[in-house]
């Protein structure tokens, strides 16, 4: 299905980690790519234990595609709807 579609987070190739904050266990941080019709393949570079730095890649949807973004309550986000953001670049939200 087209990524841009809600039920392509059920029926897609995806693949969802967690990170777990440093400082708070209680504010984890879920990402889910999503391949879309085109893309089919996701590749993850993290394995469950590995750290991660802020900006890192952890991994790469061949032809682009979607990831989604669970963030806890309260966080501050920094970005408006529609907005293009680049990884590594775009500051997405900040944690309380």
């Amino acid at each position: 299905l087209n990524a841009a579609l809600s039920k392509a987070s059920l029926e897609n190739e995806r693949c969802a980690i967690i990170i777990q904050t440093k400082n708070n266990p209680k504010k984890n941080i879920t990402c889910v790519q999503i391949a879309g019709l085109v893309a089919r393949r996701i590749l993850c570079y993290k394995k469950i234990g590995d750290k991660i730095s802020r900006g890192e890649r952890y991994g790469f949807i061949k032809f682009g595609s979607r990831v989604d973004l669970y963030l806890p309550l309260k966080t501050l986000i920094k970005v408006q709807v529609g907005q293009t953001v680049k990884n590594g670049e775009s500051i997405i939200a900040e944690l309380n």
